[in-house]
């Protein structure tokens, strides 16, 4: 396996969220040290039963945490910093973070139990500073949240811009403009390579603006004359105090449902946003409020059944009710893989009598992520040698690679998780490939995402299970038919003939046992095999079956 051997080679090596979109974990090699880039989380969307987050596997730095020097945050997205709380005691080395970044993150390591362990460095907008051989300045860019940052790393070996998330939004709302002039002075540079966010690759055009968004819901709002709830991601700041502008421009009170909204909401205020938004109303107060003075902003928009806005669907919020007559608006995209559970939420709203809009019907959303035209741009800005494309599944990434060699870029190179691409000295190249695993996060501990308690949970969740309790005399002879409890298969009372069928192949399997041979090993290993094929039969399932063998005197 490579590892940085020469002072001259500067390495890139992504862990996470290079061939997929989330998670992401970057890792720059030189001079026998390691400097990491985000730390970032997924969701399964219950390919893991159970198990509702994912973590990169960090075990190649972690096995070389003496050479990581720091970790850099560019922005306060889940897939960006939510694996940080989880995983830091596996790493031990300093944060870098600007204000907003920093104030989401802190929470997240009080509840791991590190907020006086970790060590944050805050670092100012356009702040520079030194991470072992790395020099590090930060480039403002424009995103979907606070104080997105490029980070331009110098080295010995070269410079590389890698971006973050970001577009070119000539409105944002809200936080500073992105910086044209800092990312026009990187070609004077001559910069080496550009890892770059690629999520909209495949999308014409540029990716529009929040102050057209703003206009677009202010005079959506000013149409409703009952409740109008709006549901978006909480992290999106901008959209925010677009909508409680809006809200105050049409005489509305706005209240906050969620903790997450709650909680950004909070984050915004102390680190110097939504400065100037009228007081929130508690959700106390909501229901002494006429209906046409009311706007909700809601978790929920990608269908999560535990969110606000699901549980004012099914009518079990305590304090707030949508009713006939009121209206949900869905400030956000589809995020792929979710589309099921949005359409079902959107479902039950209609079926109360509110009125739902989406981006299908009205501008209410833009994405975060720069589109073709912007990507462009930023090529003709910074004029990298090399472009690696990350953020984004294999789709996205070799679209991205092209459209950088159109932008006369001379070379691109596509890796995935785990590809070890050499960016100095010579061409630009994957020398190697490194582990790059998953990790679920199941309640409170954090397991392999292959390991045998989920797969066993996965394959319970498809198959069902059987439990037989068999019980034995000191000889081997059997008292009674094995007992049989199932989970998950059958319906025990309606379906009892097929329980009882595979009881009997059990009993029948063991009594073909000789008394010499019926270890309790043997003996549940053929009663298994016998309640598997039983069920196969009947119902056309195989369930994960266990048989406790029990000796009585």
């Amino acid at each position: 396996m490579s590892a940085v051997t020469a002072d001259e080679e500067l390495l890139f090596l992504p862990l996470g969220g290079t061939g997929e979109i989330g998670m992401n974990l970057n890792l720059y090699g030189h001079r026998g040290r390691w400097l990491m880039v985000d730390l970032g989380v997924t969701f399964s969307r219950d390919s893991l039963p159970g198990v509702e987050v994912i973590l990169p596997d960090p075990a190649y730095i972690e096995e070389r945490r003496d050479q990581l020097d720091g970790l850099v945050l560019t922005h306060a997205h889940e897939d960006h910093i939510g694996a940080v709380g989880h995983l830091w005691d596996r790493l031990g080395c300093p944060i870098y973070a600007t204000p907003f970044t920093a104030e989401l993150l802190r929470p997240k390591l009080a509840e791991a139990g590190l907020l006086d362990v970790a060590e944050i460095t805050e670092v100012p907008l356009s702040g520079r500073f030194t991470v072992g051989p790395f020099e590090i300045e930060l480039i403002t860019l424009t995103h979907s949240i606070p104080e997105p940052n490029a980070v331009v790393i110098r080295t010995a070996a070269g410079t590389v811009l890698h971006t973050g998330d970001w577009k070119l939004d000539p409105e944002p709302v809200v936080g500073d403009d992105f910086d044209e002039s800092a990312l026009r002075a990187l070609a004077e540079e001559q910069v080496l390579a550009m890892v770059c966010d690629s999520t909209n690759a495949l999308v014409a055009g540029d990716s529009g603006s929040e102050g057209d968004i703003a206009e677009s819901l202010a005079a959506i709002i000013g149409e409703q004359r009952g409740r109008v709830a709006v549901a978006c991601f909480a992290s999106n700041v901008a959209r925010l105090e677009s909508v409680m502008q809006a809200a105050e421009r049409h005489g509305r009170r706005v209240a906050l449902a969620g903790r997450s909204m709650r909680r950004i909401v909070d984050a915004a205020r102390a680190t110097g946003y939504l400065n100037g938004m009228p007081p929130i109303v508690s959700d106390n107060d909501i229901g002494f409020l006429p209906r046409d003075e009311v706007l909700l902003l809601c978790t929920g928009s990608q269908g999560e059944p535990r969110a606000a806005l699901w549980r004012i669907a099914r009518d079990d919020h305590p304090d707030i009710v949508l009713e006939e007559g009121d209206c949900v608006i869905f400030s956000s995209r589809e995020i792929p893989g979710n589309e099921t559970a949005i359409h079902e939420l959107q479902n039950a709203l209609v079926r109360l009598g509110v009125r739902v809009i989406s981006d299908h019907d009205a501008p209410v959303h833009v994405s975060g992520h720069p589109a073709r035209d912007e990507l462009a741009q930023m090529y003709g800005w910074v004029r990298p040698q090399v472009a690696v494309p990350v953020h984004g599944e294999a789709r996205h990434l070799f679209e991205h690679a092209a459209l950088a060699r159109a932008c006369q870029v001379p070379q691109a190179v596509v890796g995935e998780n785990g590809s070890l691409i050499r960016l100095a000295p010579g061409r630009a190249e994957i020398v190697d490939r490194v582990p790059a695993g998953r990790l679920a996060l199941d309640g409170r501990r954090i397991l392999a995402a292959d390991s045998p308690v989920l797969r066993s949970r996965k394959r319970m969740s498809y198959n069902g299970a059987a439990t037989a309790f068999v019980l034995l005399d000191e000889r081997g002879h059997l008292y009674e038919t094995p007992r049989l409890v199932v989970q998950g298969l059958i319906d025990p009372k309606a379906e009892a003939e097929i329980l009882e069928e595979a009881a009997e192949a059990a009993e029948r399997a063991i009594e073909r046992l000789p008394l010499r041979a019926r270890d309790d090993g043997r003996v549940a290993e053929v009663a298994v095999s016998a309640i598997r094929k039983a069920f196969l039969k009947a119902v056309g399932k195989k369930p994960v079956t266990e048989v406790e063998v029990i000796r009585l005197d």
